[in-house]
């Protein structure tokens, strides 16, 4: 009865949690997702100077962990360069720099998984390099890594929680305010721990259902 009660009566902290969290995880995936087609693009651009970067990009944020990424983002670059941000802005830029990185190599498997003579055959109908893959490579690579993309979202879901160090109210945030109020260290984490299973469990199974649907329509 405890659970049920203390949800209820704290059901505005735990609502707003679920806003924020979801909030974080869709900017982290959009904004990842178009950053990390373009540092896909860089690992395998045929200059040098530019796969040196896309693979710095890719090998730093991989090497490192997303909290010290986070500080960095919100008190380091405050106190170096006097750059601000809101506790928001700098949990949304860390979500999506450090997703881009693990898209990228996504994306860069999906590209390399379209077989080559697709490129040939469209260079040889008088397309651009770059014709070739907006139109006829991307279009097949991100429909191929599309499943690989939705478990990117559910891992942000579950990870979008470390911004909660710097004060953004996402549900781990709530967890505590309410802990604070109650002094009870365990309900309120029982209970976000049940609404982040139910979050991710409901979004695995629409994008399973989607998946299938794309298959079907592939094997028409």
């Amino acid at each position: 009865m405890q659970f049920f009660n203390m949800f209820w009566d704290y059901r505005q902290y735990f609502l707003d949690g679920v806003k924020y969290t979801l909030l974080l995880a869709a900017i982290g995936v959009v904004c990842g997702f178009i950053l990390g087609m373009l540092v896909a693009l860089l690992r395998m651009s045929k200059w040098k100077v530019l796969r040196f970067i896309g693979s710095v990009w890719v090998e730093f944020l991989r090497g490192t962990p997303m909290l010290v990424q986070l500080l960095i983002i919100h008190y380091g670059f405050a106190t170096a360069f006097d750059l601000k941000f809101s506790a928001l802005q700098s949990g949304a830029i860390t979500l999506t720099i450090n997703s881009s990185a693990y898209l990228a190599e996504i994306f860069r498997a999906g590209i390399q998984g379209v077989e080559r003579g697709q490129t040939e055959a469209a260079r040889s109908l008088g397309m651009t390099q770059s014709m070739a893959m907006r139109h006829i490579i991307l279009p097949q690579a991100v429909k191929n890594v599309l499943p690989a993309i939705g478990n990117e979202f559910i891992t942000i879901i579950k990870e979008s929680s470390i911004v909660y160090v710097i004060g953004v109210s996402e549900m781990m945030f709530q967890a505590n305010s309410i802990m604070s109020m109650t002094y009870d260290g365990m309900t309120p984490f029982l209970i976000i721990a049940v609404m982040y299973f139910i979050l991710t469990f409901i979004l695995s199974k629409i994008l399973g259902v989607f998946e299938r649907k794309l298959m079907s329509r592939d094997q028409r």
